[in-house]
C-alpha cells in the first residue's frame, strides 16, 4: 500500500474541491492518501493564526517526507502546491501533475517545462481517474 501526498489548491481557490474529493476517494480504494482533507469542500484556511500556519507547514512537510509519490491537480493555480512540488522534487519523490484542458489558465512553465515532473493534461474527469489509476497501480 503506497502513501500518496495529494496536492490541490486550498488558499488559491476551492472550485475543484469536489473533484479532489472524488479523486481522493478513488485513490483510497487501494492506497493511503495522507492529505485527504484537501478534498473536503468545507476545508478553509480563513481565520487561522500564525501558530496554525506553522503547524500546517510542519505537518505537510512531514507528510511529503513520508509519501511514496505525489499526485497534484493543478488546474487551479496555487503558490502552496508549487512549493510542495518543488519540495517533492528536491527530496526525489515521484511527481505526477494533472491539469484540465482546454482552460483559460496556462500551466506554469516551471511545472510543464521541468523534465523531472510527469505532466498530464486531461479533458474529462473519467480521463483523469483512469490515468491516476494507471499510475498508482504500478
Amino acid at each position: 500500500m503506497k502513501k500518496i501526498y495529494f496536492a490541490g489548491s486550498i488558499s488559491g481557490g476551492r472550485g475543484d474541491a469536489k473533484l479532489y474529493q472524488r479523486l481522493i476517494k478513488m485513490m483510497q480504494e487501494t492506497d493511503i492518501v495522507l492529505t485527504e482533507h484537501v478534498g473536503n469542500p468545507d476545508y478553509s484556511t480563513k481565520n487561522r493564526t500564525i501558530e496554525d500556519e506553522i503547524a500546517t507547514y510542519r505537518q505537510d512537510m512531514a507528510w511529503l517526507d513520508e509519501s511514496d509519490l505525489v499526485i497534484a491537480e493543478c488546474s487551479t493555480p496555487s503558490l502552496g502546491v508549487g512549493y510542495e512540488l518543488g519540495y517533492a522534487e528536491a527530496h526525489h519523490k515521484p511527481v505526477y501533475i494533472f491539469h484540465r484542458v482546454p482552460s483559460d489558465i496556462h500551466l506554469s512553465s516551471m511545472l510543464s517545462g521541468n523534465e523531472y515532473f510527469h505532466v498530464f493534461s486531461y479533458e474529462s474527469e473519467q480521463e483523469l481517474m483512469e490515468k491516476v489509476k494507471e499510475i498508482i497501480s504500478k
